[in-house]
């Protein structure tokens, strides 16, 4: 079976809801972590958290994943040009409704449940069969389906939780017999105190370990216990907020931080009929260190690849097992002697990369490569798509067979301008660079990076 198959969006459509051609409502609630989240005891802040502009409009990637029949709202109308864009290279687009006031800090469901009128709308789409299939299923999600009569394609909020904390991750891989790193689960201090204990040991063995948050998400919530001084500070601190908040059930994990080669992100889908369909396995390309992209294909060995496909058909029946019904996401290492760790963490929920595979099926054609990634853009003021696209030339991809940057996500690129009109600000810009071999997939990359650069509207390197 290739790794990327026709109509993932038709084989999503008849997971979750039943039909091929059912039309869903499409929200891109990113980070729904952080509602999963609420309520569970947390570890100390070290760093500053990243801002939540930027993600929240990230909530443009659902127009892309949706189709022709489909419907998606969005915190703010796209631009026109990125639209026609998008219709130039034969894209068939849902139907867009926009909130009537956004707020930069709120996720999408949020300003839903805030308008006054769109609800109403959505009653209405009900009515017409529609269903809500949002990034990730939490209570707020459930309360706009509560007001709007609409049900969710997918599984309900406390199932979806329960699936993607990281304590679940390591019962589950554990019951399976699958590989994963040496770790430990707490839901007490105590047990918080004897993991660390563990920890210890390995560190002493010159071994590096790492305390995460159950519900944590793109790199917050986790602590790197660099030294024994960072163990007792990090035990001290949590049973401190223990103490005060009269809750002693606590939520993480403790785990060996192993040396690896290469970080994987596979996918599969599981269907309210229990049906498991493996949809892709990509690997992260990293510099210096930091998260780049996702390298399409993933060019893995036969016996690696065997390795996840098996892994996704275990835990894929699992999950059903337990009545869960949607997209699964798996984050896995490669080790250095040709093997995977294949379960570091279970996301029940989509995937960055879940929003590029419509894409791939159009514009990623036998023997050709891509690059998935985002880049970095600081801007003194708003800049369009128009704007974009002279400074971008023949590397932006205008047509199916072609080479260059495909933009999936342009809101990104602006969101941080409506917090603080007055200042610079930072932004990201999304997209697929499609090229016809790897040497040509570089060269793109680095002329695209180096555009931006030289136009000033971006100081990476």
């Amino acid at each position: 079976m290739d790794e990327f198959l026709p109509g993932f969006t038709g084989r999503l459509k008849s997971a979750v809801a039943g039909a091929a051609g059912a039309p869903l409502v499409f929200l891109g609630n990113f980070e729904v972590e952080e509602v999963w989240a609420q309520g569970e005891h947390t570890l100390p802040r070290f760093s500053a958290a990243s801002g939540s502009a930027v993600v929240n409009r990230m909530d443009e990637f659902a127009l892309l994943l949706a189709g022709e029949g489909d419907h998606v709202v969005l915190k703010t109308a796209p631009d026109e040009a990125y639209l026609a864009y998008l219709r130039e290279l034969g894209l068939a687009l849902p139907t867009v409704h926009v909130v009537a006031e956004q707020d930069a800090q709120r996720n999408v469901t949020e300003d839903i449940l805030r308008d006054p009128a769109l609800p109403a709308v959505l009653t209405g789409l009900a009515g017409q069969g529609c269903r809500l299939f949002p990034h990730g299923v939490s209570v707020l999600e459930e309360e706009l389906c509560r007001r709007t009569g609409m049900e969710i394609a997918g599984s309900p909020a406390d199932l979806c939780k329960s699936v993607n904390s990281k304590i679940y991750s390591r019962r589950v891989a554990d019951e399976l017999g699958l590989r994963q790193p040496a770790g430990w689960v707490c839901e007490t201090v105590d047990e918080l105190g004897e993991a660390l204990g563990h920890a210890r040991k390995l560190l002493a063995q010159g071994r590096r370990t790492v305390v995460k948050e159950a519900f944590g998400v793109s790199g917050k919530g986790i602590v790197v216990l660099e030294n024994e001084r960072w163990m007792d500070r990090v035990h001290r601190m949590v049973g401190q907020k223990v103490a005060r908040s009269g809750e002693d059930r606590i939520a993480f994990t403790v785990e060996e931080w192993v040396p690896h080669q290469g970080d994987l992100n596979y996918q599969f889908t599981v269907g309210h009929d229990g049906a498991v369909h493996f949809d892709f396995v990509k690997r992260a390309v990293t510099e210096g260190g930091v998260h780049k992209g996702h390298r399409i294909p993933a060019a893995l060995g036969p016996s690696r690849l065997a390795a996840v496909r098996s892994a996704a058909e275990l835990l894929g029946k699992r999950l059903a097992a337990d009545g869960y019904a949607g997209v699964v996401g798996v984050d896995a290492l490669l080790d250095e002697a040709d093997g995977v760790w294949p379960v570091l963490e279970i996301n029940a929920r989509n995937n960055m990369s879940t929003y590029q595979v419509r894409l791939q099926e159009q514009f990623v054609g036998p023997g050709m490569t891509a690059l998935a990634r985002h880049y970095p853009v600081r801007l003194e003021r708003e800049l369009d798509f128009a704007g974009f696209r002279r400074i971008l030339g023949d590397a932006l991809l205008t047509a199916p067979g072609g080479s260059g940057l495909l933009v999936n996500n342009f809101a990104t690129v602006n969101a941080g301008g409506r917090v603080r009109p007055d200042e610079a600000y930072d932004g990201r810009l999304y997209g697929i660079v499609v090229a016809a071999s790897a040497a040509e997939l570089t060269a793109l990359d680095e002329d695209i990076t180096a555009r931006l650069v030289a136009e000033g509207v971006s100081h990476a390197r």
